[in-house]
């Protein structure tokens, strides 16, 4: 297994550390920005001009699916999409997307469909609950993706807008505000990443013992080579949950490119302690040789 097997394999284990936590406290954080000082900072231009990739929406991404079906499914699919609502049309939409979420995950188990109807039927019924459940889906897939792209800017505009509902049902929700700031971070859609930088640093200011914040504040501070800001935020993480597996990995990831080799081969031992998956402590273990060698 090769390094970045290795680091896939513990950033799993990583989400699900970190989504338990949506709900309450954190999700996962696993994303990519490049050029943006993300930690705390600011958002420099490299000098070059870039070409927007193509915009995607619900449509490209139905298109695409589309062509996984077989006849028979795709017959069934035009009749769920072309069902009139009348009479009570709240209630007979809201079966519809259900209907269409179910479809999607029954047949090709596409995952990302069955969210985007879970999430259009929570929108409906006006769930704080569903709402979020769609919202850390997407978040999740955009940070796991560790690449930006016109798909994972969809993805990051589809939980934005998931959250937000969520915060108007319940405006104390601190844990879908920095998601929101997730999102701007590491989803692309916005060219002022400062933009969610300050939605999660008002939550760390007021609230340092916020996992959440510290964390997405870290890893924004890692993805853009800022490694002095993200060890200082991971610090704050395992100071108050001594356990976390997320943080104490992307600190000796921190100290590993930092080129510390003592607190890089510290810090992956501890995660090699924690880490259950034989395979993943077995490479852990590998490179606390090299880098003691």
């Amino acid at each position: 297994m090769k390094k970045q097997q290795w680091i896939l394999v513990i950033g799993a284990v990583a989400v699900a550390v970190a989504l338990f936590f949506i709900g309450n406290t954190v999700p996962d954080a696993k994303p990519a920005a490049a050029n943006a000082d993300m930690a705390d900072g600011h958002s420099p231009n490299d000098g070059h001009n870039h070409e927007a990739p193509a915009a995607v929406t619900i449509d490209t991404v139905l298109l695409q699916a589309k062509k996984l079906l077989t006849t028979e499914d795709i017959n069934k699919l035009a009749q769920l999409e072309q069902t009139e609502a009348r009479g009570d049309v709240k209630a007979q939409q809201l079966e519809k997307y259900k209907q269409l979420a179910k479809f999607w995950d029954e047949t090709t188990h596409n995952h990302t469909l069955y969210h985007y109807y879970t999430g259009e039927a929570a929108k409906l019924e006006n769930s704080e609950k569903k709402l979020t459940f769609a919202a850390r889906f997407f978040l999740e897939e955009v940070m796991a993706s560790g690449q930006p792209s016109a798909f994972n800017t969809w993805q990051a505009n589809q939980a934005k807008e998931l959250f937000e509902k969520a915060i108007e049902i319940n405006p104390a929700n601190d844990s879908a505000k920095i998601a929101i700031g997730a999102c701007y971070m590491f989803g692309n859609i916005s060219t002022n990443p400062m933009e969610g930088i300050l939605k999660v640093r008002e939550i760390a200011e007021k609230k340092p013992d916020n996992v959440y914040a510290q964390l997405v504040l870290g890893l924004g501070g890692l993805r853009s080579g800022q490694y002095d800001k993200a060890i200082e935020r991971f610090t704050k993480v395992v100071t108050v949950q001594p356990k976390n597996l997320e943080a104490i990995f992307h600190l000796a990831e921190t100290y590993d490119r930092k080129g510390d080799k003592t607190n890089a081969v510290v810090w992956y031992q501890k995660a090699s302690d924690l880490i259950k998956i034989p395979e993943a402590k077995k490479e852990i273990e590998a490179r606390i040789k090299a880098l003691k060698s």
